[in-house]
């Protein structure tokens, strides 16, 4: 049954009425806590809340102050300069988990990792460079851009203060802004200021590279400056 949609000042109502209860228990124990409990206290169940007044809107609740990361997509199509078996073998390191296992499991910024990899944005790309001047890997900004509008049309962020009693976390949900809106600009110049980070995910299998995707992931108190319409609600 299709689920019914809320519009933008019916949530507002839902969001004050949470917000006047003050600290509430979280449902579910660890880091999604958060997430589980305030779809739970809105009366959804899901990523996604419908307002029509918006679109398709993803729900994102967090803790005031969080400096956790989140990623926000993963892309690799034709981003690949260079072989990324050859790659591992030339600048991965040994994994601590996996014994003998060579990989490149980084995440980059603009200064350059232990490898002497790290990322750049010029001339309209996205760049994973070493210092040696190879180019291993680039995305155009306007395919980022794209990727992520398509992930993200529309944000909703939910911030919380918490508490911990006799070991149970509560949280006061007490701020929602609605974000939406990017550009190639906004997306250049968060790659180059570093508020999106690239995470490099591939190891060595022996007769070719086994990539988990290359992620694309931020701070979730920087994710306002990857939109361009930022409303307190």
């Amino acid at each position: 049954m299709a689920r019914e949609q809320m519009t933008l000042d019916e949530f507002r109502v839902k969001f004050n009425e949470i917000k006047a209860k003050g600290f509430i228990p979280s449902t579910r124990n660890g880091p999604t806590g958060i997430g589980h409990t305030f779809e739970t206290a809105i009366g959804y169940h899901e990523d996604n809340i419908a307002l029509p007044d918006l679109g398709e809107v993803e729900l994102k609740a967090k803790r005031s102050g969080s400096g956790s990361m989140i990623t926000l997509f993963t892309l690799d199509r034709n981003a690949w300069v260079m072989n990324q078996l050859d790659a591992i073998r030339k600048y991965g390191t040994i994994d601590k988990k996996i014994a003998g296992r060579l990989g490149m499991y980084f995440t980059l910024g603009s200064k350059p990792n232990g490898s002497g990899i790290y990322q750049d944005a010029e001339d309209g790309y996205a760049v994973v460079k070493h210092t040696d001047g190879t180019v291993i890997a680039k995305w155009s900004v306007e395919a980022l851009a794209n990727q992520f509008i398509r992930k993200f049309p529309g944000l909703c962020l939910v911030s919380a203060d918490t508490e911990i009693r006799n070991g149970r976390e509560y949280f006061h949900f007490n701020k929602a802004t609605v974000l939406k809106g990017t550009s190639v600009e906004i997306m250049r110049q968060c790659i180059d200021d570093g508020t999106i980070l690239i995470d490099l995910r591939l190891h060595d299998k022996g007769t070719c590279a086994r990539n988990h995707g290359t992620g694309f992931r931020t701070f979730e108190n920087r994710l306002p400056k990857l939109f361009s319409n930022i409303q307190d609600l």
